[in-house]
C-alpha cells in the first residue's frame, strides 16, 4: 500500500495534486531541456543543416518515445487501480509483465529504426542538405532505443505507486549527462548531429543504470519475484488500457511528423525555424503534460476506492491550475517568440520563421491544459478507447487538413500552419465536454 503522502484518496486535493504534479513537471522540464540542448548546441556550434537533421530525426524518435509512454500509461493506471483497491499482491505481476513486454518491444523497434532510417527520412521529406544527417541521427538513437524505452517504463512504474520524485531524479541524471555529452561531442569534437545522437543515447544509458541501482536499494511497496517477469495475465490488462493511449500518441506524433514534412517542403530556413519552434513548443506543453500524467494516477486511485466525486473535483482543479499558467505562457510565446528562438539559433532567418510559427501556436498553452485534464480523467477511468477516438477526430478532421491547406498557400505563413494545433484542441474539448455530460447522465 502506498504511504499516506502517496495515497490520493484522502487529504486536500489541491495540495496532494500539486505535490504529485510538481516533480512530474520538473521531470518534463528536464526532458524538454534534454531535447532542447541538442538543438541549442548544434545551433551554436554545428550547422543549419544539422539543426534540420536533429529536428527531423528527433521527430521520428519522439514517435517511438511517446508511443511507449502511452502504452506504459496502462501500467500506471492498472497499478493505481490495484493500490486504490488495496490489492498490492497484483502490483508485482503488473511490473513483471511490463518488464517482459517492453524488453521484446525494444528489440523489435531497434531493428526497424536501423533498417528503415532512410525510408523514414525520405518520408519526412527531409531537406536534401540534411538527409544524410537525419539518417545518422535515427540510426544511432535506434541502436540505443532500449535505454530510451527502459527509462519510460521505470518512470511509469514509479508513478503507478504514487511516487513522482524518482522519475525526476532519473531524468535529472540524464539531463546532466546529455549536456556534458553535447558540449564534448559537438562543441569540442565537432561531430554535429552524430554528437547529438550519441549524447542522447549515452545519457539515457547512464540514467537507466543508475536508476536500477537506486531502486534495488529501496524497498518497493509491493512484492516482486523473478517468476513474474514473463507473459502473465496482467499484460493483457495494461495493454487493454495502454494501447488506445499509445495509438492516440502515434496519431499525435504522426500529425507532427506530417506537419514537419509539410514545412520541410518550404525550404531549409522554414525547416530549421520549425525545428527551433518545436523545441520551444515542448516547453509550452510541459504543464498540460504534467497535468495529464498526474491526473491519471490521481483519478485511478480514487476510482478504485469508489470516490468518483473526488475524482471529478480533481479534474476541475487541474483545469484551473493549468489554464492559469497557460495564459502567461501564451502571452510570452505570442509576443516574444523571437527572443525565445534566439536562445537556440543566431541565424536571423531561422529566428524569424520560428517566431512566425509560435504566434499561431501560442493559444495551445491554455486550451491543451483543459483538454489534457479531461484526458487524464478518462485515462484514470480506463476510458482509453474514447481517448483514442477523440484523438483520431482531432488529427484527421482538423489538425492535418488545416495545417496542410495553410502550408500550400502562396507565400505560406507558418503562423497559420501553427494555428492548426489550437483549432484541433478546441475541437477536442467540445468532444470531451459532450462525452462527460453523456457519461455522467448515464452513471446517474
Amino acid at each position: 500500500m502506498p504511504d499516506n503522502k502517496n495515497d490520493f484518496t484522502q487529504g486536500n486535493i489541491v495540495i496532494k495534486l500539486l505535490k504529485f504534479m510538481i516533480p512530474i513537471l520538473g521531470a518534463l522540464i528536464l526532458q524538454a531541456m534534454y531535447g532542447a540542448v541538442d538543438i541549442l548546441v548544434v545551433g551554436q556550434f554545428g550547422t543549419t543543416a544539422g539543426i534540420s537533421g536533429v529536428s527531423t530525426g528527433s521527430s521520428i524518435v519522439n514517435l517511438v518515445t511517446f508511443t511507449i509512454t502511452g502504452l506504459s500509461m496502462g501500467v500506471t493506471v492498472i497499478m493505481g487501480r490495484y493500490f486504490g483497491q488495496k490489492r498490492n499482491d497484483k502490483v508485482g505481476q503488473v511490473v513483471g509483465g511490463a518488464i517482459f513486454l517492453f524488453m521484446i518491444l525494444s528489440v523489435v523497434i531497434a531493428v526497424v529504426m536501423l533498417v528503415c532510417a532512410r525510408p523514414l527520412a525520405l518520408l519526412m521529406q527531409a531537406p536534401k542538405e540534411a538527409l544524410d544527417l537525419t539518417i545518422l541521427y535515427v540510426r544511432i538513437c535506434g541502436g540505443g532505443i532500449f535505454f530510451i524505452i527502459a527509462y519510460n517504463v521505470i518512470s511509469s512504474i514509479s508513478r503507478g505507486i504514487g511516487d513522482s520524485t524518482m522519475p525526476l531524479v532519473f531524468v535529472g541524471i540524464a539531463c546532466i549527462v546529455n549536456i556534458f555529452g553535447d558540449l564534448l561531442f559537438i562543441a569540442v569534437f565537432k561531430w554535429n548531429v552524430v554528437g547529438a545522437a550519441l549524447a542522447t543515447v549515452m545519457a539515457q544509458a547512464v540514467s537507466v543504470i543508475l536508476s536500477i541501482v537506486i531502486i534495488r536499494r529501496r524497498k518497493p511497496p509491493f512484492t516482486m519475484k523473478k517468476e513474474y517477469i514473463r507473459f502473465n495475465p496482467e499484460i493483457k490488462n495494461f495493454i487493454r488500457v495502454g494501447t488506445p493511449i499509445a495509438f492516440q500518441e502515434v496519431l499525435t506524433q504522426l500529425s507532427f511528423l506530417a506537419l514537419c514534412a509539410f514545412i520541410n517542403r518550404l525550404g531549409l530556413d522554414a525547416s530549421s525555424g520549425y525545428g527551433v519552434a518545436n523545441k520551444i513548443v515542448s516547453f509550452v506543453m510541459l504543464v498540460p503534460g504534467a497535468l495529464m500524467q498526474s491526473m491519471a494516477s490521481f483519478v485511478a486511485q480514487n476510482v478504485g476506492a469508489g470516490l468518483e466525486k473526488r475524482a471529478r473535483k480533481s479534474m476541475v482543479i487541474g483545469m484551473i491550475i493549468g489554464g492559469s499558467i497557460g495564459i502567461f505562457i501564451t502571452l510570452l510565446s505570442f509576443f516574444h517568440g523571437d527572443l525565445l528562438a534566439g536562445i537556440f539559433s543566431s541565424d536571423i532567418s531561422v529566428i524569424a520563421r520560428a517566431a512566425e510559427y509560435l504566434r499561431g501556436f501560442a493559444p495551445e498553452a491554455v486550451v491543451t491544459a483543459i483538454l489534457f485534464s479531461f484526458i487524464g480523467y478518462y485515462n484514470g477511468h480506463e476510458r482509453t478507447l474514447f481517448v483514442m477516438l477523440q484523438g483520431i477526430a482531432q488529427t484527421f478532421l482538423v489538425r492535418l487538413p488545416v495545417s496542410y491547406i495553410m502550408s500550400i498557400q502562396p507565400d505560406a505563413s507558418l503562423t497559420m500552419v501553427g494555428f492548426a494545433a489550437p483549432c484541433a484542441t478546441v475541437f477536442g474539448i467540445v468532444i470531451n465536454v459532450v462525452y462527460f455530460i453523456v457519461l455522467n447522465r448515464k452513471n446517474e
